[in-house]
């Protein structure tokens, strides 16, 4: 299972960029692709059209929920990322993932890497 962070789900909509051509390539691999809440979130504040949304959503098999064991695990690698306000939203994303045991599909790799056993693609 691949977790798709919210610059997968933007660029992913660009024709010829590299984040499309992975998407395609994981699609016709058997790949499931899911996202987070709280990056469905981000993607739909936009701007993207009623098209995009729908575009995205052919990709993704479902979107991940976050609870309150989600809220716990981004809690926790919040403290480990040294509490920095700008990691609030990566680690609540990032605990998504590592709670559904989905590897993540980001281009924010350098903050994503703090946090210890996801695995980034």
């Amino acid at each position: 299972m691949i977790c798709l962070d919210t610059n997968y789900l933007i660029r992913g909509l660009v024709q010829g960029s590299e984040e499309e051509a992975k998407l395609q390539t994981w699609t016709r691999e058997g790949h499931s692709l899911v996202t987070s809440t709280v990056s469905w979130y981000e993607f739909r504040c936009g701007p993207v059209t009623t098209a995009e949304i729908e575009t995205m959503s052919l990709f993704l098999h479902f979107v991940l929920p976050f609870t309150e064991l989600e809220a716990e695990v981004a809690a926790r690698l919040f403290e480990q990322g040294g509490r920095k306000r700008s990691l609030k939203t990566d680690a609540m994303i990032a605990a998504t993932a590592l709670v559904a045991r989905a590897s993540l599909a980001t281009n924010n790799r350098k903050d994503f890497a703090l946090f210890a056993g996801l695995e980034l693609l």
